[in-house]
């Protein structure tokens, strides 16, 4: 049957959806931009009020252009428990939206800046909220920059400037950066080169000049430093471990969308989703404020991290740099069988200091078991009949969940000797990850985990530092599930990546599960992996390496060699196989260096 007016219908339905929802702006609850004052109990009061006028209906919340002050003295006091961060509770969190629905908060191009130690926005089991145009940055990073005036590498004696906005002193000769609420001695750092912003060819992580310093002019320190590398104009980023908060929080979220969204600084992740159903990125940046920035650095940790999410998550069109590690990383998180009660019920374990304390699954989700030393799948598949947290509330710091299955168990589960995972299959995301940049930072480029569909496609990966992409998947360290089953990854340029060792960097590509006993194994852990149409420019010679893969294609890419960097990788193969059957390797164009016949097989 035709429609011809199907057009018109759906005009007047978006004007209808228009006019039922109501705009709250914040000036009208004395809220200012430009003013200096703390925005945060100004914010949470409007929110409360918001809540409690809009009555369920569609709400759009308005920032006024311009920059709001953000400290923790009278914002929200929240416990949250958020995966692959340290757990600091209760939290001051600048922004949070809980049990809201049909929410857009709208920026204008607000500046958020936040002083001291705190998390800029929470958005908490929310359906149908949007974060749109605006800005989250802190006034005093806990990350202090420094730049090289002069390096006496034979007295070992380094020269450098504290960038102006840090705040810091010498305290029993050691550089102490301080802020509101916060101190420490950085113990390491990254270097970047002055003029590209890159991190130095072939530095990584280093120690740096903190201790035994005297100052010799304002804001100028002597330090006993010896690394030939750091020649002047470097830049050096001091760090220290901590990641207390990300710069977004989502956690049990329906339908959440950014648009427009840029973070330049936080102490943890950029945005960490999690326990999250369907979320979308469009324009969302972890990047800096333009060429001109003075800061060569943005994020303390990844730029986007979703863990145990489902639903389809899309990140487009946004830009990745100068972070402390990944673009994104998309993965679940095993369990770790601790006992074995009956023949339907285990307790199980999150394993990992930073991943523990929220919502693991529910009653009704598909798991599969996972045998750690050889990372192969053990019986079949099992549905949890109930779940409970034992060690504390779920959402309150709980660590250890009793769970009964409709299915008997396998004989050899939880009965001691072999250790095993449990992986929630219905808490895997499908994945679009195009169109983005992603460059100059530290670590890796993109890791995905999940058994769904993943498409990696017309991005631009430049000078990422370790590996570009990783595949990956580990029930012995992180506890990051689970195998890739549906991978394609098509129309990217790599640039000059590997200039850094680090973990899982064996090649631009990198598929390597975390398997102790890879002799032992089997089954495969990853399959269905496609590597098409794309663009490697490379210094050296490692394209792609793989562990554990049954059905492998790389094919029609481009493999341009270029001398802007020398060799120096421990692999000195294009391709590095262990274990991996069904590999096709065709039609592509080798342009100088070895070709597609340099296959090594272990």
């Amino acid at each position: 049957m035709k429609l011809p007016f199907l057009p018109a219908v759906l005009s007047a339905v978006a004007l209808t959806l228009a006019s039922c929802t109501t705009t709250y702006d914040l000036a009208d609850y004395g809220v200012r931009p430009d003013s200096g004052e703390n925005a945060a109990p100004l914010i949470k009061e409007a929110i409360r009020q918001i809540r409690t006028e809009s009555g369920g209906r569609n709400i759009r919340i308005v920032l006024p252009a311009g920059r709001y002050d953000f400290h923790a003295d009278g914002a929200s006091q929240c416990e949250y428990y958020i995966s692959n961060h340290d757990q600091p509770n209760p939290k001051s969190v600048g922004i949070v939206l809980e049990d809201m629905h049909n929410v857009t908060l709208e920026g204008n191009g607000a500046e958020l800046v936040f002083h001291g130690r705190m998390l800029p926005v929470a958005v908490v089991d929310c359906s149908r909220c949007s974060l749109r145009n605006l800005s989250i940055d802190f006034a005093n990073p806990h990350i202090s920059q420094v730049r090289v005036v002069e390096n006496d590498v034979e007295a070992g004696l380094i020269t450098y400037e504290v960038a102006p906005w840090v705040e810091y002193e010498i305290r029993d000769s050691s550089f102490v950066a301080k802020g509101e609420g916060w101190e420490h001695v950085p113990s390491f750092g990254i270097a970047f080169e002055g003029d590209t912003r890159r991190v130095i060819y072939n530095s990584g992580d280093i120690g740096v000049g903190t201790r035994g310093v005297e100052e010799v002019a304002p804001r100028t320190i002597r330090a006993p430093w010896r690394n030939a590398a750091l020649v002047e104009g470097t830049v050096v980023a001091f760090r220290g471990y901590g990641r207390p908060a990300p710069g977004v929080f989502l956690y049990r979220d329906t339908d959440t969308s950014l648009e427009n969204v840029t973070v330049h600084y936080a102490e943890g992740m950029g945005l960490l989703a999690q326990v999250c159903d369907g979320i979308t990125l469009d324009g969302f940046s972890v990047a800096l404020r333009g060429d001109d920035d003075p800061r060569y650095f943005t994020t303390q940790a990844d730029a986007t991290h979703f863990s145990g999410c489902k639903g389809r998550i899309v990140s487009r069109g946004g830009l990745y740099e100068g972070m402390m590690d990944d673009a994104i990383n998309v993965h679940g998180t095993y369990l770790r069988v601790s006992s074995r009660e009956d023949d339907h019920t285990l307790t199980a374990d999150y394993m990992h200091g930073q991943s523990y304390g929220f919502v693991w699954g529910h009653a009704g989700d598909e798991v599969q078991f996972i045998a750690s030393r050889t990372m192969e799948i053990a019986g079949g598949r099992n549905v949890i009949a109930s779940i409970e947290a034992v060690d504390a509330p779920v959402d309150k710091g709980v660590k250890r969940f009793r769970i009964t299955f409709e299915q008997p168990l396998d004989e050899a589960i939880g009965r001691g000797g072999e250790a095993f995972g449990i992986e929630n299959l219905e808490w895997t995301p499908e994945v679009l990850f195009a169109d983005n940049v992603i460059r100059n930072n530290r670590a890796r480029g993109a890791l995905f985990s999940t058994p769904r569909r993943t498409v990696v496609e017309d991005n631009l990966f430049d000078h990422t530092s370790g590996t570009a992409i990783l595949l990956c998947g580990d029930c012995n360290g992180w506890y990051e599930t689970g195998a890739c089953r549906d991978v394609t990854i098509r129309r990217n340029r790599f640039v000059n990546a590997l200039t850094s060792m680090y973990q899982f960097t064996n090649a631009v590509i990198s598929i390597y599960p975390e398997i102790p006993d890879l002799p032992g194994q089997k089954q495969y852990f990853h399959s269905g992996i496609v590597i098409e149409d794309n663009e490697f420019d490379t210094f050296d010679m490692p394209i792609l390496y793989a562990k554990s893969v049954d059905g492998l294609v790389f094919r029609r890419n481009v493999v341009r060699q270029n001398s802007d960097y020398g060799q120096m990788h421990w692999n000195t193969h294009r391709f590095l196989f262990e274990r991996v059957a069904n590999d096709v390797i065709e039609g592509n164009d080798f342009r100088g260096g070895a070709g597609e016949y340099d296959v090594a097989r272990e």
